[in-house]
Formats: C-alpha cells, sequence, structure tokens
C-alpha cells in the first residue's frame, strides 16, 4: 500500500510535458458517416371493435414490459368551452385520482404492484393515457387502464385539492414574462378559435366543478373516437383479447361532439409592447398561423423548422447565442395540429439588445426564404432528423405514444415509416419556399415582454401597442 503511494505520488510530481508523447493523436480528417438506415415499418395488427374503439398491437422483443396508450381525439383543449380554457388538463390530471372502485392512493399502489403506472395528458387534439407493467401484469394493467379511464369519479375532495394546485400554478406562470407572451401570441394567431384555449383562467378554475368535470367526461370520453396501442413482449392475438375484454362493453352516451372547426391559416399582424416595469431582459415572441399536421407542406416544413431554429446547431441559435451572445438560448419552428398550426419563435435577450435580437430574427426569416440552403447544411439537418427519430423509435413506449399523437393529429400509422424517406426526399428549393411561406417577416405578430425603455429600439420595426403590467 506504501508502495503504491509512493508511485502515484511520483507520477503526480511530473510535469504534464511528460505525458505529451503519450496524447492520442486524432485523424486529419474525420471519418465519412455511414449510410442512413431505414426505419423498418412494423407489423401492426388491427382491429376495430364493435364499439367503434379501433386498437393497434405492436409485438416486440426486449424488455418483459407491455405499454399502453390510450388516445381519445376531441377530448383535449380544443373541446373546451370559451369560458372554460385549459379545463382539459383538470380533466387529464384527475382520471387516476378515484374511480368507483378505488381512491387515488389504491390506483397507485396498483400499479405500482404491478411494476408499472398509470397517467393522463391533455394536447390540443385529445387527451392520452398511457400505462405500463411488466409481462406478467399485462392483464390487470389493461384492467386499471380501462377502470381509470372509463369510470372515473372525480371525488370533491380530489377536484378541490386539483383547482388549488392550479390556482398557486397559474399565479407562479403568470408571473413569468414567457406567460404574457405566449398568452398574447396565441390570442394574435388563433383569435377565438378552440386551439387558443390552453391556457386556464383563475375564474375557469375556480367554476370548475366535480359534476361538471363527469359531465365532460362522459361527453368527451368515446369509444368511437378512441385509440388503443399496445406495444411490447406480448402477442397480438393475446393483446386483441384482453382489449376485448377490458374495452368490448364501452358504451358511448349521446351524439358525438361536433369536430373542431379548421383554425385560421392567415392572421393580420400584430406589434405589442407588455410592459414590464424594471425588467432587466426583454421576451420576444414572432408567430403566424401554420398548417395542419396532414397537409401537404408538413414534412418540408419540419425540415425547414429544423434548419432554422430547433436545436442548438440551428441558424437562429448560432446567430444569437454563439455569434452575437445576445441570449442563452433562440428557437423558431412550427406546430401543427389536426385542422391547423402555427409558428412560433423566441428568445430571452438583454434590454440593450432588444432591438437587434429582433434585427437578427427578421434577417434569418428572410434568409430561409430567399437563398437556397447550401447542400452540407442540408445534408446535416437531415441526418439529425433521422437520427434523432430513429433513436426515438427505439423505445416501445415511444413508438406506442407517437402512433398514437399521429392519429390523434390525422396521420396514418404508416406514417411511423414513411417519415424518414420523405425528410431525405426535401430539396433546398422547398425548403425555400416553405420558408417564404411561412416565415415572411412582414407576416409575422410580433410581441416584445420587456420594460417600457426598449419601445425606442422597437420603432424601426412598425407601430407596437403597448400594454401596462395587469
Amino acid at each position: 500500500m506504501q508502495k503504491n503511494k509512493i508511485m502515484l505520488a511520483a507520477l503526480l510530481a511530473l510535469p504534464l510535458t511528460a505525458f505529451a508523447a503519450e496524447a492520442v493523436k486524432m485523424p486529419a480528417a474525420l471519418p465519412k458517416y455511414g449510410q442512413d438506415k431505414a426505419i423498418q415499418v412494423p407489423q401492426i395488427a388491427k382491429q376495430t371493435l364493435a364499439n367503434g374503439l379501433e386498437v393497434w398491437v405492436l409485438p416486440r422483443q426486449g424488455l418483459p414490459r407491455v405499454d399502453y396508450v390510450l388516445a381519445l381525439r376531441g377530448a383535449g383543449f380544443g373541446a373546451d368551452a370559451a369560458d372554460a380554457p385549459g379545463q382539459a388538463k383538470l380533466l387529464a390530471g384527475l382520471l387516476n385520482e378515484g374511480t368507483a372502485q378505488r381512491d387515488s392512493r389504491a390506483i397507485a399502489e396498483a400499479a405500482q404492484g404491478m411494476g408499472g403506472g398509470v397517467a393522463a395528458s391533455a394536447a390540443n387534439d385529445g387527451i392520452t393515457v398511457t400505462a405500463y407493467a411488466l409481462q406478467s401484469q399485462a392483464e390487470p394493467m389493461m384492467n386499471l387502464l380501462a377502470e381509470v379511464t372509463r369510470q372515473s369519479a372525480f371525488p370533491e375532495g380530489e377536484v378541490a385539492l386539483a383547482k388549488a394546485n392550479a390556482l398557486q400554478a397559474l399565479m407562479v406562470a403568470s408571473a413569468q414574462p414567457s406567460f404574457r407572451a405566449s398568452k398574447a401570441l396565441n390570442q394574435a394567431i388563433y383569435g377565438d378559435h378552440p386551439y387558443g384555449r390552453s391556457q386556464e383562467t383563475a375564474e375557469a378554475i375556480e367554476a370548475t366543478t366535480a359534476a361538471g368535470l363527469r359531465a365532460e367526461h362522459a361527453k368527451r370520453f368515446r369509444p368511437d373516437r378512441a385509440l388503443l396501442v399496445i406495444t411490447g413482449r406480448i402477442e397480438a392475438a393475446e393483446a386483441l383479447k384482453l382489449a376485448e375484454a377490458a374495452f368490448g362493453d364501452w358504451a358511448a352516451k349521446g351524439p358525438a361532439p361536433a369536430e373542431i372547426a379548421a383554425s385560421p391559416l392567415s392572421a393580420k399582424p400584430q406589434h405589442i409592447l407588455l410592459e414590464r416595469e424594471g425588467s432587466v431582459q426583454s421576451t420576444i415572441r414572432l408567430g403566424r398561423p401554420g398548417a395542419p399536421a396532414n397537409g401537404a407542406d408538413q414534412v418540408p416544413l419540419r425540415l425547414t423548422s429544423t434548419i432554422l431554429g430547433s436545436g442548438f446547431s440551428s441558424r437562429i441559435n448560432q446567430n444569437l447565442r454563439e455569434e452575437k451572445g445576445y441570449t442563452y438560448g433562440a428557437s423558431a419552428g412550427a406546430r401543427s395540429y389536426r385542422v391547423g398550426g402555427a409558428i412560433s419563435g423566441g428568445a430571452d435577450v438583454r434590454n440593450e439588445v432588444t432591438g437587434a435580437s429582433l434585427q437578427e430574427f427578421v434577417n434569418e426569416y428572410r434568409r430561409i426564404g430567399a437563398e437556397l440552403v447550401p447542400a452540407a447544411e442540408l445534408a446535416m439537418n437531415k441526418r439529425y432528423v433521422a437520427g434523432s427519430y430513429l433513436l426515438t423509435t427505439q423505445l416501445q413506449g415511444a413508438v406506442a405514444q407517437t402512433l398514437a399523437n399521429n392519429w390523434l393529429i390525422g396521420l396514418p400509422a404508416e406514417f411511423l415509416g414513411q417519415y424518414v424517406p420523405l425528410i431525405q426526399k426535401v430539396t433546398a428549393a422547398q425548403v425555400r419556399e416553405i420558408g417564404k411561406k411561412y416565415f415572411a417577416p412582414e407576416a409575422q405578430t410580433l410581441v416584445v415582454v420587456g420594460d417600457k425603455a426598449v419601445a425606442e429600439q422597437l420603432k424601426g420595426f412598425g407601430a407596437f401597442k403597448s400594454f401596462s403590467q395587469q
């Protein structure tokens, strides 16, 4: 032991130059990228139950685990009434807080005993309920998923607690400039369309009742507007049998709610300054209506968004963060839903560079629609999109979630395997046309949250309407 200590001390005493000869030499040029691999299109067993519930099964070898995703179309924020924005969030969050048979603790303990869990979340086009369990617990977890989805009781005490938590979360969020900016931008993009109702208000939360949630649950949760995706170490025949046993007698109540109307494809640009006295930085947002997820522009729009503003290597982030040092991070891109979408971008920047930062957004937006993307940059971004997608789809839970989300926004199951090949086919000319169509600076609403002193820097972008802190 003493000998080892002496040897270590001797090594530490040597100058670093003593190790220079042993330094690893890097090759003059890195090896070329390997051939991109196409995603293997999974064999999906499909069956529609008598009540209209679609069931898709993807058997996979791997961990002894089974994943479930139940997607309920038309149950999300798009179904919220104008006087109840964000209600879908409470509806989803309370699903596993009590059923006719079990309270929230019993549900959690049951799921944990199966080596899994169950949860739900809301989005514009629907609510998804996810569950997973060990392979040996596939049947009881399917039954628990059905119980949570079909028999949610919305206990008075749990609703009261959820409302109190939601009010506290809203109070915290409302103090953030990003919250004010997003709210103003959504209003400018969507107007009165239901897609603009994803942010709760204190009045809507306080008006929520357990009885009201039960009524919304009965109206929105219907087998004829639902998809159940099952993936993992399970045979298709067994999975379909379990689905039939757990959901086969699920019946819709009343007529189906009306489908959501298409959201606007264009909107008059607005220039808005939301004053925040004493703020040491400005929150910048740009936006306009976008395109639906199943439209012809969807794939080139996704690639264009990646090049322009999605990820660390994107043009917007490299410009404002790495080259100018204006911000810790900047982004821009598209959000697409079943019947519409939005283009949005933004960053948090120092007060003194508010105008300069906005100008760089304008410059990059204009450039993507005017110049052809160089071949090397186009190829790099295609690799990034394809690689990220391929990695994500290696996880069976992620595959189930992707299939369910695609179904909610109107994309077929086959899109899972079509996406990467379609990305590879996008040309520089298509990117330029998409840039010109969706990122033209003059079509963007501009929202700035910051000290009123920054108003002077905004004059070159047009007249801004100022609103003081509420």
